[in-house]
């Protein structure tokens, strides 16, 4: 199911045998990064999602709502939820079970290759799970929100993106696990050449997952596997085979390698003869962000600004399902979808009901998919704790516009490139909550004509959406903000394992202070 998305950035692939699944992500593609992967193969057999597409925020919070299927507030880019729908999910990591954790120990709902699972744990889960986050974000690099912890059997990859190179004192470079211990460090055990672009991570992180998949067949055991690839995100990189081989510069060497292993993943699925018991869900965390492009960025079409702001660029993202046997292959789907819908939708797929302790965002997205069968629903979109905008059925609304500051404006940050609509790109904050901009997302989805506010089509807008929000923001319980204090001293100095590499780092004094998030 291919669509353009709306929640946030890098491109991951989420597929599994059913009653589990796999999914694949990626950073940054955006709506017109380069076509559907490079070539056309998985579109062709899966269903694409356009027009109401799917919505994301930037590129970190997508993790936490992948995994809960619950739509947080606050920074963008920011992990947990400043407001959040019921009072438990806190600075422990936890927030209700994940999604890994209700598969977890779950028995088969249909038999594999004729074989039930032998194991108490009948779901294992592999989790290549390269996040990106920058290192203030304190995402993953805990110890509490260690994938191992939230009902993942295996990892590699690192809790943090591939920034850097760092000194190793005033910033540690981003170590790399597998399972509970760290393997090396980026930029050192696992290189990045930053001048040709050329690293050898996507390969490690296909091997991975290739040798997984082989397991869990050769047990005969269902399973979950979670590919997110940061190759397409700034700094790009892409292997020596693939540098200099598309006419994107390197952002599109990075879309070829990762084409070209989707493509390895999926002919591994059918070469086991596993494809028709496999779900796989292709899609991004965010919009493309403009801010890197041409060479390190992609392209957001005719949609309006780019990653860290609230309009269509910074949010669609593309998606494609791929079910051979189920989901018919070619069809399009105009469903609108988000990042949160794939909990509640691999649940489905594992013959499971979301948990009714707590309040659940995401939709059953098996109905669009298999029976064409549409649902209205409202996506909300934030920066901080601000309700910037929210999308119904066709139409969005604004209740407050902004890309960036004048000052980080004036100093070369451009979320906007070559796009400037009065009124609606501004750089001061405008609030337009007792008469939001509405736009109609069919008719322009550019967000360049809002509806004049005297018109009976902006009076029947409002009136479906005001009594939306409302509800929204009644059903908010103030959380504990997990944002707000940064220090370097809990940084990657020292994880698990780094005394048998000889690769312990001294972390600097305690240093609270408080963060900064200009955007």
């Amino acid at each position: 199911m291919a669509s353009p998305h709306r929640q946030a950035g890098r491109t991951a692939c989420f597929a599994g045998q059913v009653p589990a699944a796999s999914g694949v992500r990626g950073t940054w593609p955006g709506c017109h990064g380069g076509g559907c992967c490079g070539d056309q193969v998985v579109a062709a057999s899966g269903a694409k999602r356009r027009g109401g597409g799917g919505r994301a925020r930037p590129s970190a919070p997508q993790h936490p709502a992948l995994a809960h299927g619950r739509h947080g507030v606050g920074r963008p880019g920011g992990v947990w939820r400043t407001f959040q729908r019921d009072p438990e999910f806190g600075p422990d990591g936890r927030g209700g079970d994940a999604l890994p954790e209700l598969l977890h120990g779950q028995p088969p709902v249909l038999p594999i290759q004729g074989s039930s699972a032998h194991r108490t744990s009948a779901h294992p889960q592999r989790l290549l799970y390269h996040q990106w986050a920058r290192q203030e974000r304190h995402l993953g690099h805990r110890p509490q929100f260690h994938p191992l912890k939230h009902g993942f059997d295996e990892w590699f990859g690192s809790p943090n993106c591939h920034f850097g190179p760092y000194d190793n004192k005033a910033r540690p470079n981003i170590p790399v696990y597998r399972d509970q211990e760290m393997v090396g460090r980026f930029y050192e055990e696992f290189p990045i050449n930053l001048k040709t672009g050329e690293a050898n991570l996507t390969q490690i992180y296909l091997q991975e997952a290739l040798e997984f998949i082989q397991r869990q067949q050769a047990a005969h055991r269902p399973f979950f596997l979670y590919w997110a690839v940061d190759a397409t995100h700034a700094p790009v990189y892409a292997s020596k085979p693939f540098l200099g081989t598309s006419q994107r510069g390197r952002y599109g060497d990075a879309i070829r390698e990762l084409d070209d292993s989707v493509g390895r993943i999926l002919r591994l699925l059918r070469d086991l003869s596993i494809a028709e018991n496999t779900f796989v869900f292709f899609t991004s965390d965010n919009g493309a962000a403009l801010i890197s492009a041409p060479r390190q960025g992609g392209s957001n079409g005719p949609f309006l600004c780019g990653k860290q702001t609230t309009f269509e660029g910074g949010m669609r993202e593309p998606a494609i399902a791929w079910w051979p046997g189920h989901i018919p292959a070619g069809q399009v789907s105009h469903q609108l979808g988000s990042i949160m819908d794939l909990f509640t939708t691999s649940l489905s797929l594992a013959g499971l009901e979301p948990p009714r302790d707590r309040a659940i965002d995401g939709l059953d997205l098996l109905p669009a998919m298999l029976q064409g069968r549409l649902t209205d629903r409202p996506i909300f979109y934030y920066r901080g704790n601000t309700l910037m905008a929210v999308t119904l059925g066709q139409y969005k609304a604004h209740f407050w516009t902004w890309t960036n500051s004048w000052e980080e404006f004036k100093q070369g940050i451009d979320f906007c490139p070559g796009q400037n609509v009065s009124g609606v790109t501004t750089h001061s904050q405008e609030e337009h909550t007792k008469l939001p901009l509405i736009f109609h997302l069919g008719r322009d989805p550019g967000e360049r004509f809002p509806l004049s506010v005297a018109s009976i089509e902006y009076l029947d807008a409002l009136h479906r959406i005001t009594p939306v929000v409302q509800q929204h923001q009644e059903a908010l319980v103030p959380g504990q903000p997990q944002l707000n204090v940064c220090n370097r001293a809990v940084m990657n100095w020292a994880p698990p394992g780094c005394e048998k590499l000889g690769k312990c780092l001294t972390p600097p004094e305690s240093v609270p202070e408080k963060c900064s998030w200009p955007h």
